[in-house]
This record gives C-alpha cells, sequence and structure tokens, in this order.
C-alpha cells in the first residue's frame, strides 16, 4: 500500500527517582530490589565524590512503564534497608539560567554612618 505511513512504535524506558535511601545503598543493591517490579535498564545511586558515600537519593530506569508503574506502587513509602524511600517518576533535568547582574548592596537604611 503506497502512500500509506508506516506506524513505529517505539517504547522508552521510564526514569525513575529513588529518594531517602541508606547511606549503604550501592548500585547493585538497587538494581536487585527493583528488579522485583521487573525488568530494570540501569541503577544508579549518587554518590558523594569526596568520601564515595551515598547522598542519599538515586535514579532507576525501568524497561516500560508499566514495570515502572509497578515499582512505584511497590517501593513508595516502602522500607529498604530500614529508610522509607520516595519513589516518583524523575523529572528531566533542566539546568538553572544564569543570574542576572545588578542589584545589590544596601543595608544602609538611608543613613550616613557618621
Amino acid at each position: 500500500m503506497r502512500g500509506r505511513p508506516t506506524e513505529i512504535i517505539i517504547r522508552m524506558a521510564k526514569r525513575l527517582y529513588i529518594g531517602n535511601l541508606s547511606y549503604t545503598s550501592n548500585d547493585a543493591s538497587l538494581r536487585a530490589a527493583f528488579e522485583k517490579a521487573g525488568a530494570v535498564n540501569s541503577a544508579t545511586v549518587v554518590t558523594d565524590k569526596m568520601s564515595g558515600r551515598s547522598r542519599g537519593f538515586g535514579f532507576v530506569e525501568m524497561e516500560n512503564d508499566a514495570e515502572a508503574d509497578k515499582a512505584i506502587e511497590m517501593f513508595n513509602g516502602k522500607d529498604l534497608d530500614g529508610r522509607a524511600l520516595t519513589v516518583n517518576e524523575a523529572r528531566p533535568f533542566e539546568p538553572k539560567a544564569p543570574r542576572e547582574r545588578g542589584g545589590g548592596g544596601g543595608g544602609g537604611f538611608g543613613r550616613s554612618r557618621y
């Protein structure tokens, strides 16, 4: 059938934000926990550059939306390593715009110091 567009289905992974992680959590333990909800593409615990210790949050990328929704339902508010997790869909990163120069100073309240 000429002229008819072909339908392409693209399945995108859903990225989840995982908050209130234990400081002993690592990528492997996070992946192992979330694999109970479905296929995990990646699991990353954000660590402090100096100490290498967990900063208490991370990200899990699930294979599809249904598995991501199941993971949110399974883990949000539930205990993992002694901490009640916060699990929701991650928002895209948007860098802040540079601050405008100007203003500043003040503090004199209109009076002369001398």
